[in-house]
């Protein structure tokens, strides 16, 4: 499991001396037991992804933020601890998969504007889950939507 291998990998960080591997996934793993307890719950795989999602996120947003401020060293650490997070996310689906799922989830909604999109949306994250970012699937369906 994913949270197994945060772990494993934390652990080998410290060996190694890897500090910024280690501070990452340290922050990650403190996050996954926040979730934990907020859900009350044991993480499931998907959980997991969606902590990291975040962490990757607010990294990216932190980096802009550093580079429109000009502060290049800050900006530089926060996208390589997103860099290390992706690691650990799943494959995606491809551009033309996606756009093949969105199709498909527009057909079997029977989506006709933009009043439609939530219904698109869940459709194709509940189909695909981990494997697809919703601002892709966004963008995409807002295409198809707006083109019909």
């Amino acid at each position: 499991m994913l949270l197994d291998q945060l772990n494993e990998d934390m652990k080998a960080a410290m060996k190694a001396r890897d500090d910024l591997k280690l501070q990452v996934l340290r922050m990650v793993l403190s996050d996954c037991k926040y979730a934990k307890v907020e859900k009350m719950r044991d993480l499931e795989e998907g959980d997991v992804i969606q902590v990291i999602r975040r962490g990757i996120k607010s990294r990216e947003d932190s980096e802009s933020q550093f580079r429109a401020a000009g502060r290049a060293d800050l900006a530089d650490k926060e996208g390589a601890e997103a860099a290390i997070l992706k690691r650990y996310l799943p494959a995606g689906l491809s551009s033309a998969d996606l756009e093949a799922a969105v199709d498909k989830a527009i057909r079997e909604t029977g989506a006709a504007s933009m009043k439609d999109m939530g219904k698109v949306m869940k459709a194709v994250l509940s189909a695909h889950g981990s494997k697809v970012d919703g601002k892709d699937v966004q963008r995409i369906v807002q295409a198809r939507l707006n083109a019909g």
